[in-house]
């Protein structure tokens, strides 16, 4: 009884959208576009740079102890 005396006592007002309820789908979809050419901008970032061109960092990288920084060094710091 008393959920119905509230229900009574609630005054429901109904507000319009600004927009047609299409347009806030199509701004989502426009918004998930954008941001999946964002995410699509960094594909294969990592492999890019995989390939270094310098000779000394090429020595580096397949040098004895190149897993530690600075073993693959002599004394070039």
């Amino acid at each position: 009884m008393r959920h119905a005396a509230v229900l009574a006592a609630f005054h429901y007002t109904e507000h319009e959208l600004p927009i047609p309820p299409v347009v806030y789908g199509i701004i989502g979809a426009i918004a998930f576009i954008f941001l999946g050419a964002v995410l699509w901008s960094y594909k294969d970032v990592a492999s890019r740079h995989a390939l270094p061109h310098d000779p000394e960092a090429t020595q580096h990288a397949t040098s004895t102890g190149s897993e530690t920084h600075g073993a693959g060094h002599a004394g070039n710091h």
